[in-house]
């Protein structure tokens, strides 16, 4: 049910651990799609703009427990990738405790606070309390969907991205169907949109639990195993709560451009909705490949190979940019009738809105892939701030597009939002992994392992020109379709672009 990314080609591993993330990560988007095609065809625009306007409160809640559990798993993995089983057990144990205040936390949060928060968003009125009904069914199941996250990030953590890929599409198909029963056949409203996607969560609990019970014993924890070090938890505390960190300021960026989007009338909140909707599909391919790179890191961190992380990355980053030139183009082709799932006819102000944010923001697909690809690298490799300075960058841009250019340019500020911050939080992680890049050429060159990573990255660029791949790894340290076809001796002078500018 595990499985070692260490061994074997760098981009095959990463492309095969990928697909069931993809899969997954396209049934997770399955989730909100149904909810809101469901929502829109059977209660109308007025009740999928109230959905879409509590989105980025769920993005805020829920993104801090999916993030959590992103970096509650580094450690794991590379435990995993050691061959420390132990350890890799004490991690588990430590993030458990963690990932159960968290859900706590996220339940009474959105329970308590919804309609409160959706006021201060300048949600418009006949929308507030078809809002305030699904945010706070989510938020009082909240815990189902925390624990699915972890315990899914715990499981691909060891190697297995396909187990959490089945029970997640067994709980998404039994969503589609208790969404049309309780939606339309019981009339429960958005309230029971959103009961549905909480029991399908809850049953992907029980799947992930049943399996680690009965054929994951190194996932299985005994009262020894809670005897987790001082040191062991804090940097899953560190991990986990920086990651949360991260994604929550993301979100509340979202939040803020969301305020925005409702002031300028329920069908722009309509049209926003299905745009994401569609969006959030489109981009699964790269996010899923983040995820993977989290994981295949992590573990050749642990294993001491960085040449196989260099390799990784490099011919990852070109396959991943691409793709998003591709679905770009797919994006401008085919978006606007994929917008109509969402609306019937009648509707092409929102459908047309809708395009133009879609086409605007397709066009710089192949920016947000780098980013996906960039920002889990860096984390993998045990660097937390640089990645939360990303998203802070991502969170001073949308919130200057929500207040200050939606009030000047309309929703062309809401349109141009995603992309500018894209640019801006790419340029402090790619200057953090060329530093980071040439610490592993390094260890190449010296024989040893990698030392652990400080928190704070020094943004600076790099003093020297890098290539992309620099071959001082012998033939024999990766099979021949992967050594870059350079057999120097690793012992070998380092050529002039692989200098490391004052050592470690």
């Amino acid at each position: 049910m595990t499985k070692n990314l260490t061994a074997g080609p760098p981009v095959r591993l990463i492309l095969l651990f990928t697909l069931p993330l993809l899969i997954g990560n396209l049934f997770q988007q399955a989730y909100s799609f149904t909810d809101a095609a469901v929502v829109g065809r059977l209660l109308g625009v007025n009740a999928l703009a109230a959905v879409g306007a509590s989105g980025s409160i769920q993005f805020f809640l829920i993104g801090f427990s999916i993030g959590s559990s992103t970096g509650l798993a580094i450690p794991v993995a590379r435990a995993f990738g050691a061959g420390d089983l132990p350890a890799v057990r004490r991690r588990v144990a430590a993030g458990l405790v963690i990932i159960t205040g968290i859900a706590v936390g996220t339940t009474l949060a959105g329970t308590l606070g919804a309609r409160t928060v959706l006021g201060w968003m300048d949600t418009p009125p006949e929308l507030v309390h078809d809002s305030t009904v699904f945010l706070m069914v989510l938020s009082a199941g909240s815990s189902a969907m925390v624990a699915f996250n972890f315990l899914s990030a715990m499981i691909q953590a060891l190697g297995d991205s396909r187990t959490p890929l089945i029970f997640l599409v067994i709980s998404c198909l039994i969503n589609a169907g208790l969404v049309v029963l309780f939606v339309g056949g019981l009339g429960m409203g958005v309230g029971g949109a959103a009961a549905a996607t909480v029991v399908a969560q809850g049953l992907s609990v029980v799947l992930c639990l049943v399996l680690i019970r009965r054929r994951m014993p190194v996932l299985r924890l005994s009262r020894a195993d809670l005897a987790v070090t001082h040191d062991e938890l804090r940097e899953s505390l560190r991990l986990g709560l920086t990651l949360g960190f991260q994604m929550s300021v993301i979100a509340t960026g979202a939040a803020i451009l969301q305020y925005g989007v409702n002031n300028l009338g329920s069908e722009t909140v309509a049209a926003f909705t299905a745009a994401m909707r569609v969006d959030q599909m489109a981009v699964a391919p790269l996010a899923s490949v983040g995820v993977a790179m989290t994981t295949y890191v992590a573990q050749n961190r642990g294993a001491a190979q960085p040449r196989r992380i260099r390799v990784g990355v490099f011919r990852t980053g070109i396959i991943t940019s691409c793709f998003g030139v591709l679905l770009g183009a797919m994006i401008y082709l085919w978006g606007q009738s994929v917008v109509r799932v969402f609306v019937g006819s009648g509707a092409e102000t929102v459908v047309a809105l809708a395009h133009r944010y879609l086409v605007i923001n397709s066009a710089l697909y192949w920016v947000l892939a780098l980013l996906f690809l960039l920002r889990n690298t860096v984390q993998g490799l045990g660097s937390t701030s640089v990645p939360t300075m990303a998203g802070v960058m991502e969170l001073v841009v949308r919130s200057i597009a929500g207040l200050v250019l939606v009030g000047h340019i309309g929703f062309l500020g809401v349109c141009i939002a995603a992309p500018l911050a894209w640019f801006l939080a790419l340029v402090p992680v790619t200057i953090a992994w060329f530093v980071l890049r040439r610490r592993l050429v390094a260890d190449e060159l010296a024989g040893s392992a990698p030392p652990v990573l400080p928190t704070a990255v020094p943004a600076a660029p790099p003093t020297s020109v890098v290539e992309p791949l620099v071959p001082v790894a012998p033939a024999s340290a990766l099979p021949d379709d992967e050594s870059g076809g350079d057999r120097r001796d690793p012992l070998a002078a380092p050529r002039q672009s692989e200098v490391i500018c004052g050592g470690r």
